[in-house]
């Protein structure tokens, strides 16, 4: 992509702080009821009335947790929501209202935070919450951006990781391993780019996986789905750092064994052609991979009638005792234990 050199470049200290907040969230419009005082006083007021509040946060790092070099701020914008919003839905609850607080370094002209903005607009149009609020402050390690999710949830209704029993099944939605290995592509490329600046990558053959890695979409829709399902799932978590990791939470939160079918694990074509390019495994992609947003939830036998059908979801596995512990079943019927191989932005890089 060749970059446009006569951009216009807004200082952000034209605005300051309190301007730049104003300008960036003008367009942002309130539609729930709950919402009593959005943006604009020194706090937000919601009102869930009879409903349990859900709230969730991540921060997201330059550096860290992505890279500018291949992630296009309007993307970028767009996926800090969804990381959150998939906190939401993976507690059986509807995400409402969001916050956004942003550092930044005078590297970025007014012009650059617009078009992240833009991203997290289409994110609440979509997606159908508000922001509310948030924060705006200098950064001279380059951009952070934390977003704060809010839903709700009857109660009741609320799901927790620790509901899990013995004999349950465990389902998975989607596909796994994409959004890992899109990552994988597009490191990749950035390697040819820095040695050759002229090179200009056709991506069209990895167009999935680079979406699931640049845009990945939170799973609201398999909320309601198991509303008109009549499923109220026993526990539930949102795959963020691998399929394996989540599992062996619910494990742990539950107190019970996790038996995971390797034969089971549902992966997209293109995920397996770009397995076999790269030569590394599916099954570890799918396990440890990571960043598929997709939601890992376990139900009681009697509901399996209900989904079975259903091409949003895969049952892969089932709940154990807790005794007998944590084991992936490959293809050629071998127990071996489920370990965590994700990545962890804790360890040192």
């Amino acid at each position: 992509m060749i970059e446009d050199k006569n951009q216009k470049r807004t200082s952000l200290s034209e605005l300051g702080e309190f301007g730049l907040i104003k300008h960036l969230t003008k367009e942002f419009d309130f539609i729930h009821e709950s919402t009593v005082k959005g943006n604009g006083d020194d706090a937000a007021v919601i009102d869930f009335k009879d409903k349990q509040a859900v709230v969730s946060t991540d921060l997201l790092v330059e550096g860290v947790h992505f890279d500018l070099a291949y992630m296009p701020l309007k993307h970028l914008g767009y996926k800090a929501v969804m990381v959150n919003l998939s906190d939401i839905y993976a507690m059986n609850a509807v995400a409402s209202q969001i916050t956004v607080s942003i550092a930044v370094s005078n590297r970025f002209p007014l012009e650059a935070l617009e078009e992240l903005y833009d991203g997290i607009k289409q994110a609440c149009k979509i997606y159908n919450v508000e922001l509310i609020g948030g924060d705006t402050t200098s950064s001279n390690k380059g951009l952070l951006i934390s977003v704060t999710a809010i839903g709700q949830v009857q109660e009741g209704d609320e799901v927790y990781r620790s509901g899990a029993k013995p004999n349950d099944l465990l389902v998975v939605t989607g596909d796994l391993g994409g959004a890992y290995l899109g990552l994988q592509v597009l490191e990749r490329e950035k390697e040819v780019f820095k040695v050759n600046p002229q090179s200009q990558p056709d991506l069209d053959m990895y167009s999935y996986i680079i979406e699931r890695q640049l845009k990945p979409e939170a799973r609201k829709d398999i909320i309601q789905l198991l509303v008109d399902l009549e499923v109220k799932p026993t526990s539930m978590i949102d795959i963020s750092d691998g399929l394996a990791s989540e599992a062996l939470h619910i494990a742990d939160q539950s107190a019970v064994g996790v038996n995971i079918f390797e034969e089971k694990i549902p992966l997209d074509p293109q995920v397996i052609s770009t397995c076999e390019e790269f030569k590394i495994d599916s099954t570890m992609v799918a396990l440890s991979g990571g960043e598929d947003y997709e939601l890992l939830f376990t139900i009681a036998q009697e509901d399996y009638p209900k989904i079975k059908a259903n091409p949003n979801l895969t049952v892969i596995g089932h709940i154990a005792d807790k005794q007998e512990g944590n084991h992936l079943i490959t293809r050629n019927n071998t127990k071996i234990p489920l370990k965590a191989q994700g990545w962890n932005a804790l360890l040192d890089s």
